[in-house]
């Protein structure tokens, strides 16, 4: 399995200082930057676009940043997140016409790309473009708010996820999203994860503390982490 790898979710940032949020939170600890872009549409909320990418990129954050695409259609939008300076591009194959060519799209804006699963969404898709994916995002709630408890259903989809990515022998992450926190991060690792976005389980909580220290929750998170079997 690859190195575990936490990704906060800057949908539960201080927007009103956004830089300065993202180099503290990576400053104590954190792997990858994630972003939640929705569009209203194939989501009910409006979040965030490749300007505010392209603003952390110039601020200087260097960090893999990680966007999830919750938009419908999304071949438009690719182009501009890799110009912004995207490293991961994930969609849901629900929100495209063409999975297969908006794959390559992404691996042609020379990102890396992955595909998105809402908690109802079979994994079949899978087994006809698994050799153009790099990361494999479970939803492991309905995409479209932060704050949401994690539903358990998603850890049986993550050891069929697993189990996929094993037979493959291709190096693809397994990114869970949703409801993640201390608590049960171990517990999703041994299913199978290894990227883990949370958001207000490291920002909220972090900043009702010390709104410039978030080391403590990930410490946390890593120490479950490596109690957890593998």
């Amino acid at each position: 399995m690859n190195e575990n790898l936490i990704a906060p979710s800057i949908l539960s940032a201080d927007f009103a200082r956004l830089g300065e949020e993202v180099d503290n939170v990576l400053a104590s600890g954190a792997d990858i930057v994630h972003f939640d872009v929705m569009d209203n549409h194939y989501v009910p909320n409006l979040t965030i676009g490749p300007l505010v990418c392209e603003a952390l990129r110039k601020h200087g954050i260097t960090a893999p940043i990680d966007v999830h695409l919750m938009i419908k259609p999304v071949d438009r939008i690719v182009p501009d997140f890799a110009s912004a300076g995207a490293t991961y591009i994930t969609f849901h194959p629900e929100a495209s016409e063409h999975v297969d060519r908006t794959l390559q799209l992404i691996a042609s804006e020379g990102c890396k790309a992955g595909l998105v699963f809402n908690p109802a969404t079979p994994l079949d898709v899978l087994q006809h473009v698994i050799d153009k994916v790099d990361m494999i995002l479970l939803m492991s709630v309905n995409p479209g708010f932060g704050g949401q408890s994690f539903l358990p259903s998603a850890l049986d989809k993550l050891r069929k996820a697993r189990k996929l990515i094993d037979e493959s022998g291709r190096n693809i992450r397994l990114e869970i999203d949703g409801g993640v926190k201390v608590e049960n991060i171990g517990e999703i690792h041994a299913a199978g994860a290894d990227t883990f976005v949370a958001g207000s389980a490291i920002f909220g909580a972090a900043r009702d503390q010390d709104p410039n220290r978030y080391d403590t929750v990930i410490s946390a998170m890593r120490n479950a982490l490596a109690e957890s079997p593998s």
